[in-house]
């Protein structure tokens, strides 16, 4: 047997064990996650009957996890669809157990990507804590009660409408309000909101429309990590990329219904639009595993173009993007600079032209580090960021030093 027969069968022996390692993780996930999903759907089902003001707490129950110095919960809650319609909404929160003389303040945790499946709901999730363990401790230890939506769609009733500022901000502001009617909480209505990925657009938006939604609510500041803030910027380098494949699901499963004029067909390959529905439906892990295998060794792409090429697209992209901030509103941006999901770029962009603005932020960039270790870094220091807003400091504004665009590796 030749040289290039030999390697040509020991790469298609690897090759053909690498597929079978990922079905059988996918199909062992699967299985683990089937039972516990079953004993949980009775929680999330959308009551027959329930009260439509906006906020009210409809169910809660141990979140099932032990959270030193804190209880945690698991709750179902009333929001409003994108039609302003009653809808349910589930999530988590957490309460210290040292009592509080004061009304708590309280900090919405908004994680990033997860896929919309039932069983991607972080509150639904065999580790319900992993996304949010890096900031919980310092929360606990301050007295704050924490607030962690999974969004209306994801879990329950509906469809998720991702990066639709809308809804983010809606399922945002009620769950803090379904926070506050648990029993114990002491929770007040100074907030901030920390938004990671897909949370960090979540939070950026909570920064201008909670008010609108949320009047009787007081935002002290947003912390935003490697947030997916300039839509046009992110879809513009990732479109061609496995990312495409990865987000674009979400993005076009709920943009079709968001905006039901909006063109998606016409814009995707024949395998995303035999495939988006159902990976979709799945969790990010999965949706990234299988674009990675159509987008690396199929040469299979998601869009046939490139979005922002579309001006229905392009103006979606525009109305999704979140507008600098008054310089009384403070941010804690956050970004690493390899990151290759949300690229560190569109966010050093962002922290100069919201700075020329006016804006008032406080960046940290993390040299050298990639998106899915941003959280676990970042949480001490937005816990610290977030201790200086409710004690009414003087918000740090660093806009006089420049993001560190010779360690962008991709921007």
């Amino acid at each position: 047997m030749s040289i290039l027969r030999k390697t040509l069968v020991a790469f298609l022996a690897v090759f053909v064990a690498l597929i079978l390692s990922i079905v059988a993780f996918l199909a062992y996930s699967a299985w683990k996650s089937h039972s516990l999903q079953s004993s949980l759907d009775a929680f999330y089902a959308t009551p027959e009957e329930f009260s439509e003001i906006p906020g009210t707490l409809l169910r809660l129950e141990p979140l099932g996890v032990d959270v030193a110095n804190a209880r945690a919960y698991r709750l179902l809650y009333v929001t409003q669809d994108q039609r302003g319609r009653a809808a349910v909404a589930a999530g988590m929160a957490f309460i210290p157990d040292k009592k509080s003389d004061t009304p708590r303040p309280v900090v919405a945790y908004i994680a990033g990507t997860t896929g919309q499946g039932d069983a991607c709901a972080p509150s639904r999730a065999t580790d319900p804590v992993s996304g949010v363990i890096h900031f919980l401790p310092e929360a606990i230890a301050q007295g704050w009660a924490v607030v962690a939506p999974d969004e209306y769609g994801v879990g329950t009733e509906g469809i998720e409408l991702y990066l639709f500022k809308d809804q983010e901000v809606r399922d945002t502001v009620n769950s803090i309000r379904a926070l506050q009617s648990i029993p114990g909480a002491s929770a007040g209505n100074d907030f901030a909101v920390y938004g990671f990925s897909q949370g960090g657009h979540t939070a950026l938006w909570t920064g201008h429309l909670s008010e609108q939604f949320a009047p009787e609510l007081n935002l002290v500041g947003v912390a935003a990590a490697a947030p997916a803030a300039n839509l046009t910027s992110i879809i513009d380098r990732q479109w061609d990329s496995v990312v495409g494949w990865g987000i674009g699901v979400d993005v076009v499963r709920s943009w079709s219904v968001a905006y039901p004029d909006l063109p998606t067909d016409t814009l995707l390959t024949d395998s995303a639009r035999n495939n988006y529905e159902r990976m979709a439906q799945g969790c990010i892990l999965g949706s990234f595993i299988e674009g990675t295998i159509r987008h690396k060794l199929f040469r299979q792409d998601f869009f046939l173009e490139n979005p922002v090429n579309n001006p229905l697209w392009a103006q979606v992209l525009i109305d999704q993007t979140p507008m600098p901030y008054p310089a009384e509103l403070p941010l804690m941006l956050i970004q690493g600079t390899a990151d290759q999901i949300v690229l560190a770029g569109p966010n050093a962009d962002l922290q100069v032209s919201w700075c020329a603005a006016g804006s008032t932020i406080n960046a940290l960039w993390l040299g050298g580090v990639d998106h899915t270790s941003v959280p676990a870094i970042a949480g001490p220091s937005v816990a610290g960021w977030i201790a200086g807003r409710f004690a009414g400091l003087k918000a740090p504004n660093t806009c006089a030093v420049p993001p560190p665009w010779s360690l962008i590796t991709v921007k």
